[in-house]
């Protein structure tokens, strides 16, 4: 029987990555070819965001990926148009040994009316239809909205960009399943903009605290908010602003891989009955300091969140636990560069062999 095929998923956001050429590109290349050369999988699908309009890498030309003869490259360079620029790229690389793969794709866009009171943004979804082994599914490159501003995050749960993010993956889903044919399994990754639920964890970190609010001058909106230990000198523990979420004891977040704040990542849940995710065993992704000597430091403009994520179809989940053993299945959740500074955002990525229905 013909061995399965590895197949390796990742999604990355590079806007920072162009913005700082030179060592952080270097070490983001170099992590990128160790995992392949790690796991050498067969098929790999790379979904970049913030991508467009840039110089893209040029990976598919690279002595590292030689024994890739076959490559599919799909930007959205139409970045003069507002209305359709999406900012997004997939890459696609098939391994010599990996026969009869077949392909088309579409490219998608977020109703120009979708959010008539936001600014209108470089978000989107590009989609792909593969078939390999056989076997058809499609991968969809996703950038959902972002955290405008961190005090109107905190002022409502869930959240008004939450709820926003929520109606454009419904869109997503919706163009997904609702087809002409049986809908395909599918895996859909890329960076969501997932935050944690902020009011929530605010108040979690906050206790045993005193709260303070400075309105703008002449204004009695917000400027920002400090929370201020009650027993030790009014010592800030947490202070936010629109771009700034400052916690003193920023290291919880990467112990025990965020572990313990795992419980206020709430966005996927509303769509439970649609799309599965593998354990997450990682840090979050978001947002890392973009000093290359800082690889593991948090910026402080936003509260950290699992951003980027690979989620899939019930079906699709089917090829990675087709046996029914998750215990040493080979699939492996993770980031690319934990100790490497990789830009704001730590690719995430998926591998797995591709155990379809004659296997």
């Amino acid at each position: 029987m013909e061995p399965l095929p590895g197949v390796l998923l990742v999604t990355a956001n590079v806007g920072s990555l162009f913005d700082n050429v030179g060592e952080i590109q270097t070490g983001w290349l170099h992590e990128f070819y160790m995992t392949v050369h790690r796991h050498k999988p067969k098929f790999i699908a790379l979904h970049f965001q913030e991508v467009g309009g840039k110089d893209y890498m040029s990976i598919e030309s690279s002595q590292e990926m030689k024994e890739y003869n076959r490559s599919c490259v799909y930007v959205d360079n139409q970045f003069k148009a507002e209305d359709r620029f999406t900012a997004l790229g997939s890459m696609y690389f098939i391994h010599s040994t990996l026969k009869d793969v077949y392909q088309y794709d579409f490219t998608e866009k977020f109703p120009k009316n979708f959010w008539p009171d936001f600014k209108w943004s470089r978000k989107g979804f590009m989609r792909t239809r593969w078939n390999i082994h056989n076997q058809g599914l499609d991968l969809v490159n996703v950038h959902l909205f972002h955290d405008a501003s961190n005090l109107i995050a905190c002022t409502a749960s869930p959240s008004v960009y939450s709820q926003n993010r929520r109606k454009a993956l419904g869109y997503v889903m919706d163009r997904m399943l609702v087809t002409l044919d049986s809908p395909l399994p599918f895996f859909l990754f890329g960076d969501f903009n997932f935050r944690l639920d902020t009011l929530c964890l605010v108040e979690h970190l906050s206790t045993a605290t005193d709260v303070h609010t400075v309105n703008k001058e002449d204004s009695n909106e917000v400027e920002k908010i400090t929370w201020e230990e009650k027993d030790n000198d009014h010592k800030v523990v947490l202070h936010i602003e629109a771009k700034q979420f400052d916690y003193l004891h920023q290291a919880i977040f990467r112990e025990d891989n965020g572990q313990a704040l795992l419980k206020y990542d709430k966005e996927v849940a509303a769509f439970h009955d649609v799309v599965r995710e593998e354990e997450i065993l990682f840090p979050p992704s978001y947002p890392y300091s973009e000093d290359y000597t800082e690889p593991t430091q948090y910026m402080s403009t936003r509260c950290p969140a699992w951003c980027d994520r690979v989620l899939m179809s019930p079906s699709a989940h089917m090829f990675l636990h087709r046996s029914g053993n998750n215990e040493d299945s080979g699939v492996i959740y993770d980031t690319l560069g934990s100790n490497v500074c990789m830009g704001d955002h730590k690719p995430v990525f998926l591998f797995f062999a591709l155990k379809t229905s004659g296997h």
